[in-house]
């Protein structure tokens, strides 16, 4: 089929509706004249005659009615295909592909994603969770969620949690039993929750304060890779784990772990939600960036799982 074929087809069943090239050409937007040549070069590409003409009257051939009954039921599905995108653009509907990493899609997607669902029921979620980061376009999601240099140049980023900082926490036990450390220094002496990258290599613990940076080497029995299992080790008076605030905030409030070296804590950029192109972004997108970035403002509910992990650069 070339390219101008479906618009001139549109045309010709249009003129055989209507019986008329005013009514058809008021119908489509454009002068009798532009139609009767449109329909003309049509029959002329074809080799055959499609519409009796005269000054008075419009009706299709034998040939116009045979093609007219094939391309009526056609033109109503692609139309109500047209119709139904339109409407989906209009109403979020349909699958929404969201890739994260497993701190992202805690303390990001889990908060809302039973107010999204209610809000939207014609909306499904498939989150995956996976802390190396993957090419969203070739991979087909809609969205990737995490650190913002995991976002490719071209893509469109929005900020979905602020800046934040990252803490070193323990059981009140473990504390009371070893005491909480005053410096950096003072980690040498207690049992610190390590967390293994995916290269294999160590997360580094490092601290600020007062313009100073450093990093401090840290040691202990326990080894995890995902930040859910160094907060429930700290839970278990295991020892000190070193993540990011809002991982710990559930914890911290339940009394369950407290905060040591609250003046040495190390900022955290903050979680970015990313996307290709600005243009026609989908209406269950744009809602599901809207509710997130509007979560501050609604009720808070209370996590239904505990943390699902963290990427090694915490994002």
């Amino acid at each position: 089929m070339r390219r101008n074929d479906f618009a001139d087809l549109t045309a010709f069943v249009s003129v055989a509706t209507h019986l008329s090239f005013r009514a058809a050409a008021v119908q489509l937007g454009v002068t009798p004249s532009a139609l009767s040549h449109t329909v003309r070069q049509l029959e002329e590409r074809l080799g055959v005659r499609l519409l009796h003409r005269t000054t008075r009257s419009v009706s299709p051939t034998d040939a116009g009615l045979r093609l007219l009954e094939r391309l009526r039921p056609a033109m109503t599905e692609v139309a109500a295909a047209l119709e139904d995108l339109k409407r989906e653009q209009q109403r979020p509907s349909g699958r929404l592909r969201i890739h994260a990493t497993h701190m992202a899609a805690m303390t990001v997607i889990a908060p809302i994603w039973n107010r999204f669902l209610t809000a939207y029921p014609d909306v499904e979620i498939e989150l995956q969770v996976n802390q190396a980061p993957v090419d969203i376009v070739a991979k087909g999601f809609d969205a990737g969620v995490g650190a913002r240099d995991r976002a490719a140049a071209d893509m469109i980023v929005v900020r979905v949690m602020g800046p934040s900082k990252l803490v070193v926490v323990g059981a009140p036990a473990y504390i009371a039993d070893r005491g909480a450390p005053r410096t950096p220094d003072e980690l040498a002496g207690h049992s610190c929750i390590q967390f293994r990258r995916s290269d294999g290599g160590l997360f580094e613990w490092s601290f600020e304060r007062g313009g100073e940076s450093r990093a401090v080497p840290v040691g202990g029995r326990v080894t995890v890779n995902s930040a859910d299992l160094a907060v429930r080790a700290a839970v278990d008076g295991l020892g000190l784990a070193y993540v990011i605030e809002p991982v710990a905030a559930p914890y911290l409030a339940s009394e369950q772990l407290v905060r040591v070296l609250t003046d040495w804590s190390p900022s955290f950029q903050g979680l970015f939600l990313y996307y290709p192109g600005r243009r026609q972004i989908p209406a269950a997108l744009r809602a599901f960036i809207d509710m997130i970035r509007d979560a501050d403002r609604l009720p808070a509910e209370k996590p239904a799982v505990t943390p699902i992990g963290a990427s090694e650069r915490m994002g």
